[in-house]
């Protein structure tokens, strides 16, 4: 996996991640270092800007098309990646829905 998925540029993701993948919480510190390290080639590889030159990133670009299964490490990695960014996290409110007017106007109105 040397040769697989080399790249000179470390990745980045401002958009997602203006922090880092570190320090947002969705990957662990093995799969941050991981994501930095190869992230520019595996983009690149997902994005068809680049050509498979190994067994490993030829399957790569397989689970990238919905081919195959993420077996590796690196193809699970990427997937989890990429459906982060793709359906960004839901949040929930506590109160379960919209605000209550009627309980806001009978509030303003004995405070005055």
């Amino acid at each position: 996996m040397a040769e697989s998925f080399s790249t000179t540029s470390r990745f980045f993701d401002n958009k997602f991640y203006p922090r880092g993948f570190s320090r947002h919480g969705d990957f662990t510190i093995k799969e941050a270092q991981l994501l930095e390290k190869y992230g520019h080639a595996l983009n690149e590889l997902d994005l068809g800007k680049r050509q498979p030159a190994t067994e490993d990133e030829v399957k790569f670009v397989a689970v990238c098309r919905d081919e195959r299964q993420p077996e590796t490490e690196m193809e699970k990695i990427w997937m989890k990646y990429t459906n982060r960014i793709r359906r960004p996290k839901r949040f929930h409110t506590l109160s379960g829905g919209k605000p209550q007017m009627d309980a806001v106007e009978e509030y303003t109105e004995s405070d005055d």
